[in-house]
């Protein structure tokens, strides 16, 4: 028996040993059909969750291999390829672009479509583009990369930026919808660049009908990382610098103002503060170096049956001008599995936004504040109340504000906290048909709380606009919830290998509820305490509920990827119309034909060449909840009997017979490739007609209604415009480039308004700048003509012949076009002026790699829009004394014969509505430049990581543009409510900063 065991023990041992020497490490390198190694391609010895990915310079090492073992090489854009370990100890692989590697998969509303199937219009963005410019929000990162999509920012942090997809198609709301992990959100402020695989943006009928109530205004769809089979990867993104506003207008210093007001109005300060011979640079007190931080940390990894990637995010931008900033702190986390014909998955992020917003005063903003402030005074002052110094307004003649109490005295916070995510369950039910159920849920929290201390900026001659006597206490609070219920069921068959057919039925459900509470108050005692109560206090509250549902057919067909059909067909009911138009049906067709996969198309140097049209409609409900419905309105105040009382009144007049504005969308594409997709490029060409347009219309005041307006569907816009998409890649040994540009045009004319004729808005100085009407553009500026200045009173005399005894006009005024000929300047003068959207956007990307170097280029621009700028009203408008630019040094005098600067304090008019404010704002911008080295992974001796880059980068560095202002991109106004009228009027907008980086990126 001994000898039995000891024999059995020595088998077992003989065996492990065979074993054991059985495994074996496999190394080799990974390159292209052109020879160029490739970074990233994941090795995973199938059917195991054992992988490795090569490194720069592609090479791989994996362990652990037995000769029987498969090893699988895969890479995005190029054909796998499984091979056999056999005896082998190296392996070299070569990855070729295959037709199949062609068609890239694209992410569209529910679901996926290979690139090569899209009959679409759809542009995307990979994670390696998002990566290239670290902003703070994806919105940001859009910006120049794709065609027909306009980005515009602001320079304040955590201000989103405007985004329109093919211009405008409505007067109300043109925000796109924005798609996460298929959640529809309201934004992607919550999202970190690096949280994000790829984002397509969608611009027809064949790709936004699917959301019929919601896509008129294009789709953006988010898709965010996940994890991968193969070893756990953990990865560290961070980096770290400053950002600066360096322009200034050029303004009067002390000398030059004492002067001016001596002249140009008579007037001597007598303030204390005028004679102190202080010189207070107000642009350089509110602009500041401001810090900004970001770190990423994310783990990942998964194998056959199950992945996951946890993420965890910290954003910290200190803002450029005092006493803003932003901070985000974000997290995620994405996981599915797959046991047998059942998958399950989850996607949720949570986010905590803290936003300290740039401020206004008395309707003018910080930069107007600052350009208006006398320069003899200084910004702080101990003796006062509050610890500032502002002007006297008898005294020191004027009633600007000092801006740097407006921004710091005191706190004013926005908290936001918002969580995403979705769980969604699939169940093959026979090969090729599957069963989908999906919950998404978009919720979040809004607080605003602004606390000012009293204050007297003058507490020895009394200010009468820069003081507060009283603690003022502002707390909004906001809640809401979306939760959206999808149920899928989804059918793939292929029939004798070239009839492929794609059925989808979709039928989905939205809820969403929000409320507000706002409150105020004031506190007589105490600057200690920033608690509301009953002392001056007002307090309202406001809740709405938005409900949809909608059924979604879906046929896609080819005939063995050459000729291509697409058709969808989509109901949706909204809960913001009344019961009679309460459903719309949004149908779309589209066809292709890839000409490159003909026969005779076997030599040609095409890789692609697929031609494309679509139609379709899509609907639009962006209004206010209940306007089909009466409402009442509270806290309304009515004199009875001498005594004001608060009581309730009709809100508005009711219209049940409202329904959808709907948007016909008519898209012809070209897409094409050549020598292996080492160019590639596409052609679009759209026309979109938006009708029962969603509009507002003034009430008579007989009818006795509060809101003094009634909501109808009439008017209708038409927007046609040209896309253009260039790419050219070329691989070399030690060199490789790439160069892509994209352009886009979009022109849009109001064909109808009903009963109205125009409709105005963005008020400045009493009038409007702004003006909707049939036969233009929309938002287009409407205002005077001028011709010069008057230098004689003849000159005056033969442009009022029908007031010729009129005395305001004199020599030294702006001569304004007399167009309606009736021998005077009237309101019937006004013609269009300007028009603040574009003919033209544009941007360029080029990079670079040389070995371990690597270069980006990202310029974006426009062309062909107008800025109306007010700052040129404060700095030579010169209707009452402030602080000016240096160009009313040489203004209109008896004695100065200027033909550009009025004179001051002259008539009205010189500072109405026209073409003197309005300027050229397209612009050509370095949007980023970053240089970058990647170690090589031996750099310490031991393999530490599987990547390690640092880089430097600078944002905004270089802007070409005729713009007099600070920045000729106009963001946001934080002056007056944000509308689609604001756009392009800058107000002393927050420019955007000049930004310097340090940055690592780290993978283990």
């Amino acid at each position: 028996m001994m000898k039995l065991k000891i024999a059995m023990i020595a088998l077992v041992m003989i065996c492990t040993q065979s074993v054991l020497a059985q495994t074996k490490t496999v190394s080799g390198t990974v390159i292209d059909s052109d020879g160029m190694t490739l970074p990233g391609v994941t090795i995973l010895v199938v059917g195991t969750s054992n992988g490795v990915t090569t490194d720069f310079d592609g090479k791989y090492q994996i362990e652990d291999v037995s000769a029987t073992d498969q090893l699988s090489f895969s890479f995005i854009g190029m054909s796998t390829q499984t091979i056999t370990v056999g005896e082998q100890a190296t392996i070299n692989v070569t990855l070729l672009v295959s037709a199949e590697a062609l068609d890239e998969v694209v992410v569209v509303g529910y679901g996926t479509q290979s690139r090569a199937e899209v009959t679409g219009a759809i542009s995307s963005i990979d994670s390696d583009e998002l990566a290239a410019l670290p902003v703070a929000t994806a919105e940001q990162a859009l910006q120049g990369r794709a065609s027909g999509v306009t980005v515009i920012n602001s320079g304040s942090p955590g201000t989103a930026p405007i985004v329109r997809i093919r211009g405008l198609g409505t007067v109300g709301n043109n925000n796109p919808l924005y798609v996460i992990d298929g959640v529809i959100t309201g934004s992607l402020a919550g999202i970190s660049t690096n949280d994000i695989e790829s984002v397509n943006v969608l611009k027809d009928a064949s790709t936004t009908a699917i959301y019929g109530s919601q896509g008129s205004n294009g789709v953006v769809m988010v898709t965010t990382k996940k994890g991968k089979s193969g070893k756990a990867k953990i990865s560290f993104n961070t980096y770290a610098g400053f950002q600066d506003i360096t322009q200034r207008y050029d303004v009067l210093n002390t000398q030059q103002y004492l002067q001016y007001a001596s002249d140009a109005y008579g007037f001597t300060p007598s303030s204390p503060n005028s004679s102190s011979n202080a010189e207070t640079n107000w642009q350089d007190e509110i602009f500041q170096s401001g810090l900004i931080q970001n770190y990423d940390l994310s783990a990942s990894g998964g194998n056959e049956n199950s992945n996951y990637r946890f993420s965890a995010g910290i954003l910290d931008q200190e803002g450029a001008v005092v006493g803003t900033g932003f901070k985000r702190y974000s997290f995620r986390a994405n996981s599915g599995f797959t046991s047998g014909k059942f998958k399950f998955g989850e996607t949720m992020a949570i986010s905590f936004n803290n936003q300290n917003p740039e401020l206004q005063s008395g309707g003018r903003s910080i930069i107007e504040h600052a350009i208006k402030m006398a320069p003899y005074l200084s910004v702080y002052n101990a003796d006062n109340l509050g610890g500032f110094q502002g002007p006297d307004n008898t005294l020191d003649g004027q009633d600007s504000e000092n801006p740097v109490r407006i921004m710091t005295l005191g706190n004013n916070l926005n908290k936001t906290t918002a969580i995403t995510g979705s769980l969604f369950a699939e169940f093959e039910i026979i090969e090729g048909l599957k069963f989908k159920s999906q919950v998404g849920l978009d919720y979040y929290t809004y607080s605003n709380n602004r606390f000012v201390p009293s204050y007297n900026d003058d507490s020895v001659a009394g200010a009468f606009t820069g003081s507060q006597l009283f603690a003022s206490i502002t707390k909004n609070t906001g809640v809401g919830q979306t939760i959206t219920f999808t149920n899928s069921l989804n059918y793939e068959k292929t029939i004798a290998d070239v009839h492929n057919f794609d059925v989808l039925l979709v039928a989905e459900k939205y809820e969403n509820n929000t409320s507000y509470i706002n409150a105020a108050s004031q506190n007589l005692i105490s600057d200690e305490v920033d608690q509301v109560s009953d002392q001056g206090s007002a307090l309202k509250s406001e809740s709405f509920e938005t409900n949809r549902i909608g059924y979604l057919g879906r046929v896609n067909y080819n005939y063995d990827g050459k000729y291509i059909f697409a058709a969808s067909i989509r109901r949706d009911a909204s809960s913001r119309f009344g019961e009679n138009n309460r459903w719309g049906t949004f149908p779309s067709l589209a066809l292709g034909w890839n000409i490159a996969k003909e026969s005779f198309m076997g030599d040609s140097k095409f890789s692609n060449l697929k031609i494309r049209g679509s139609w379709g409609l899509v609907g639009n409900d962006n209004i206010s909840n209940y306007l089909y419905s009466p409402t009442l309105t509270s806290d309304f105040t009515y004199p009875i009997g001498g005594v004001a009382a608060v009581g309730t009144t009709a809100a508005g007049l009711a219209n049940p017979d409202l329904k959808w504005e709907e948007t016909t969308m008519v898209n012809i594409g070209l897409d094409f490739g050549l020598f292996n997709e080492k160019v590639t490029g596409s052609i679009e060409y759209y026309k979109n007609t938006s009708d029962d347009l969603l509009m507002s219309r003034t009430t008579p005041v007989s009818l006795g209604f509060h809101a003094g307006s009634i909501t109808e569907n009439v008017g209708s816009v038409e927007t046609n415009g040209f896309e253009l998409n260039l790419g050219y890649n070329h691989y070399g040994d030690d060199f490789s480039w790439s160069a892509n540009l994209n352009l886009g045009t979009s022109k849009n004319e109001v064909k109808s308004l009903g009963q109205l004729t125009e409709i105005t808005g963005a008020l400045f100085e009493g009038s409007d700048i702004s003006r909707i009407s049939v036969g233009e553009s929309l938002f287009y500026f409407y205002g005077l003509e001028t011709d010069g200045i008057y230098q004689t009173q003849a000159e005056v005399d033969a442009v009022f012949t029908a007031n010729p005894g009129q005395t305001t006009v004199q020599p030294g005024d702006i001569r304004f076009v007399d167009h309606s000929g009736d021998g005077d300047i009237t309101s019937d003068d006004r013609v269009v002026i300007g028009n603040p959207y574009p003919d033209v956007t544009y941007g360029l990307n080029l990079s670079g790699d040389y070995k371990n170097w690597d270069l980006n280029l990202f310029i974006a621009g426009v062309a062909g829009n107008d800025v109306y700028n007010t700052n040129i009203y404060d700095l030579e408008g010169m209707p009452r004394l402030f602080n000016a630019g240096t160009a009313v040094l040489d203004r209109w005098t008896p004695t100065n014969a200027s033909n550009s600067v009025p004179r001051a304090g002259g008539a009205p008019q010189n500072v109405a509505i026209s073409d003197r404010f309005v300027e050229d704002g397209s612009y050509t911008r370095l949007k980023n430049i970053s240089l970058g080295y990647t170690l090589p992974e031996n750099v310490f001796g031991e393999k530490l990581f599987s990547s390690f880059r640092i880089y430097v980068s600078g944002q905004n560095l270089i802007t070409l543009s005729d713009y007099s202002g600070l920045d000729p991109e106009i963001g946001n106004s934080t002056v007056l409510t944000n509308s689609a009228f604001e756009t392009g009027i800058d107000r002393g907008n927050y420019p955007q900063p000049k930004t310097f980086l340090l940055g690592l990126q780290v993978t283990f």
